[in-house]
């Protein structure tokens, strides 16, 4: 001990006394060694006298303990019998025994101090959540009853008592307190004037008995902090999570959400039954599956049946040398069972279009269904009911989901920019969510301060994907579709024009109207009885009211006009991308409609939407002062992110570029000169838009231009990435874009969309206590909330959006009957 004491003396000489050490070294090891050890020594006893003699100067260190401790159990005892008369009676005597139980040392006591938060460290980066354990505190009091105490304090992970078994515990550990003790939330305004000079808002958790109401314990928590000069402590709201007692099967909108509203004077009810519902839809989904499996033996069974005969019609026509006749029915009922026992879509798969399903060698227009339906009988055709109850096969909807390949006349880059897309949408959702409940918010200001995280930051742009490639497959596939024919009859004739547009035109509407709204209501329905839950349950207070907001505006979100009214009455925040996108498609239905005729009208009206959207866009950020490059993406939700003429850009963008590749047929011929330079100036472009804000200062001019602009410019780019993907020019980001892999994460991303929010908030909201994020932390998180964002997705897609899309394109009047 003394040889290291003498090392770490030696040590300590060589940084503070380099000279002193110097001549120690200098000196003579045999003679000086006793003065060395003298010396040293006497250092020792100086360094302590000055440090003893120092001390004194400290005596005003500031405590930041104490600073911070604004609910002190000890210091409420000590004046309990003044402020006593301040609160309820139960909660008085409760109190009472609570105080009296503590200065005795009991461990139930003890438990609900423990339970209670208090300040332990990290303020300074951002923690504002001293929640405690309210695990614990519901855990203290258990069942009167040796069997259920026992199971009950065994749940809390506390020792118990068992007979016979050799083991012996205190009984005080199984001693339940003589009331129930509760949970209560103390929103807490909280500024320092003095050494801190910081303005709070922090969540603090206090175990308190049950029988003390809100307004006793909002006069507990003013009793039980010292008053200090330099600091003021103000309750905003108190909050009883263990008292509210949500019971889903109790939820009127889990059994029947009736809502009565009045819209300009009509009186409407709307009564959806989630629970029926989901039953009816699953009865529809066995049923629909099982009879796939019936319909596949008994089609499978006509066909042997078929072989059968025409075996037997071969023998007989051989006998009169008809060879030719022979080797036709043979090639005929080869073909047939190739075509029909393959992949048996003729029959069970979704319906796809019909120009991707021609077979015939002579005529390109016969379709699968009229080449089979020479060799099949009439009872085989399938029924309109019996193509309806397919819809819901399991089997069906699974295959087509899941199916790697794509049709002839599909982008199939779209595909990977709209799966790529959705994981950066669930990624910044999964930053904003989790950095607002955890203790080190500042980690934040750190992580967005490195050139990386601007990836994070400017997420915003994946949804101008989202807008580009709706508008570009509305273009594409419109005209597309209309080619072979109905575009000319669409065109024919001036005095019925209008009408037959007209009437085209609502065709749209209710077509995607049903296309997207039941998976959506269905979702809304979730996301309401899921937040009323949590709301009713979590420590932490909701990110958003939709428990609050849905009741009342859920008919803004089926008419998807949700984002023309103020954000703190939106249901389902993350809908705005819906009703812009349907406002939008509203704008496009219209534009492509009267481009049939008059392409140069409707090509002036789209420059004219898109300029008035920069120029609405520049104005409303140059008068709100928005600074994205110091602003938070979400600052101006309410005036510039989630406005439909802010956010038009990109989809008229997409338009253009879907009847660019309609009239070209995909295909372009470049220069190669042109080629590199176009996709030099787009990945230039990206980087900008994605990095170029990084430690830049624009003045207001610049940056409401960048506000007006950016949207665009980041359309502009997605423009030439798809066009070169169409026309042979893409190289491997085609490859990567079209993966067969990416196909079925493409096809229920709208699905993924609308439930990946009820994952994150979920996880969010469940826990005991905020979380400490770490960059590990956060890759881990993400990639669990896109697995299980997916699997929600794919069941939600399978249950309520493919069946819509197969219904519709039954009952379409172009349909053409399933066999069987």
């Amino acid at each position: 001990m003394f040889t290291i004491r003498l090392i770490s003396y030696v040590s300590l000489l060589a940084f503070i006394t380099p000279a002193y050490t110097q001549n120690l070294v200098n000196s003579d090891h045999h003679n000086d060694t006793e003065a060395t050890l003298s010396d040293i020594v006497d250092f020792n006893r100086n360094s302590t006298v000055v440090l003893q003699s120092s001390s004194n100067e400290f005596s005003n260190l500031p405590q930041l303990r104490d600073a911070l401790n604004i609910f002190d159990i000890s210091y409420l005892a000590k004046q309990w019998f003044n402020i006593q008369k301040d609160v309820s009676l139960n909660c008085s005597k409760d109190i009472y025994k609570y105080l009296n139980a503590l200065n005795n040392s009991s461990i139930w006591a003890l438990k609900m101090d423990d339970a209670s938060g208090h300040y332990t460290s990290g303020f300074f980066y951002g923690n504002n959540y001293w929640m405690g354990s309210m695990s614990l505190c519901k855990a203290i009091h258990h069942a009167v009853g040796h069997d259920r105490g026992k199971i009950a304090v065994r749940s809390a992970g506390l020792p118990f008592s068992k007979d016979n078994d050799g083991y012996s515990y205190p009984s005080i550990y199984n001693d339940n307190p003589p009331f129930m003790p509760g949970f209560f939330i103390i929103k807490i305004f909280f500024n320092e004037t003095y050494p801190m000079k910081v303005t709070r808002t922090i969540y603090a958790g206090v175990c308190l008995p049950s029988t003390c109401n809100l307004v006793d314990v909002k006069q507990l928590f003013r009793k039980a902090q010292k008053q200090l000069d330099n600091r003021q402590v103000r309750v905003i709201d108190v909050r009883m999570p263990t008292n509210q007692k949500f019971n889903l099967y109790e939820d009127r909108t889990f059994w029947i959400l009736a809502v009565d509203e009045k819209i300009e004077g009509i009186k409407l009810s709307k009564f959806i039954d989630f629970s029926i519902v989901s039953a009816i839809v699953f009865i529809l989904i066995l049923s629909g599956t099982m009879y796939e499996i019936y319909v596949s033996k008994r089609f499978k069974e006509v066909l042997r049946q078929q072989d059968k005969e025409m075996m037997n019609n071969s023998e007989t026509s051989s006998g009169i040398g008809c060879a030719s006749s022979d080797y036709g029915d043979t090639v005929t009922r080869e073909s047939l069972k190739k075509e029909s026992l393959k992949d048996l879509q003729i029959v069970l798969n979704l319906p796809k279009d019909r120009e991707n399903c021609e077979v015939s060698n002579d005529n390109p227009n016969t379709s699968s269904d009229e080449y089979l339906e020479g060799h099949l009988h009439e009872s085989d055709k399938l029924s309109v009911y019996s193509e309806l109850l397919l819809s819901f096969s399991v089997i069906t909807n699974f295959k087509a989901i899941c199916d790697h390949n794509v049709g002839a006349d599909t982008l199939a880059s779209i595909h990977g920019l709209r799966a790529f897309s959705m994981f950066w949408v669930i990624l910044g959702h999964t930053c904003i969510v989790v950095f607002k409940y955890s203790d080190n918010m500042e980690m934040r200001k750190d992580v967005e301060r490195n050139f990386l995280f601007q990836a994070i930051t400017n997420g915003p742009f994946s949804v101008d994907t989202f807008f580009f490639i709706s508008g570009c497959l509305v273009s594409y596939l419109y005209f597309r579709t209309n080619a072979k024919g109905k575009l000319n009859k669409l065109a024919k004739g001036s005095s019925n024009e209008w009408t037959r547009c007209a009437a085209h035109f609502f065709g749209l509407i209710v077509y995607r109207f049903m296309r997207l709204t039941g998976p959506y209501m269905f979702v809304l329905g979730v996301v309401q009885v899921t937040m009323k839950y949590l709301a009713a349950t979590s420590i932490f207070e909701p990110p958003t009211l939709d428990h609050l907001t849905c009741p009342h505006y859920w008919w803004r979100n089926m008419l998807y006009i949700n984002t023309l009214f103020p954000v703190e009455q939106m249901c389902m925040l993350w809908s705005w991308y819906l009703a812009n996108d349907t406002q939008f498609y509203i704008i496009g239905a219209i534009i492509l409609i009267i481009g049939v005729r008059h392409f140069q009208l409707s090509a002036i009206t789209t420059c004219a939407f898109l300029i008035v959207s920069w120029i609405v866009t520049a104005i409303v950020a140059f008068t709100n002062n928005h600074r994205p490059d110091t602003d938070d993406p979400l600052a101006l939700f309410d005036k510039i992110y989630d406005k439909p003429w802010t956010r038009l850009g990109p989809y008229l963008i997409g338009m253009a570029v879907g009847w660019t590749l309609f009239r070209t047929n995909c295909k372009i011929r470049l220069p190669r000169m042109a080629v590199v330079t176009a996709w030099a100036l787009t990945m230039v472009n990206l980087l900008v838009l994605v990095f170029g804000l990084y430690r830049a200062e624009l003045s207001q001019f610049t940056a409401a231009l960048y506000s007006s602009l950016s949207h665009s410019a980041w359309a502009l780019s997605l423009a030439w990435i798809t066009i070169a993907c169409s026309t042979g020019y893409g190289g491997f980001v085609n490859t990567l874009l079209s993966a067969p892999c990416v196909y079925p994460f493409s096809r229920v991303t709208y699905c993924a969309y609308l439930v990946h929010p009820i994952v994150i908030r979920s996880m969010a909201l469940n826990a005991d206590a905020p979380m400490h994020l770490g960059g590990d932390t956060m890759v881990i998180m993400f990639f669990g909330f896109v697995v299980a964002s997916y699997l929600l997705s794919f069941v939600v897609s399978m249950s309520f959006e493919a069946p819509v899309v197969t219904m519709l394109k039954i009952l379409s009047p172009s349909r053409k009957k399933r066999l069987a």
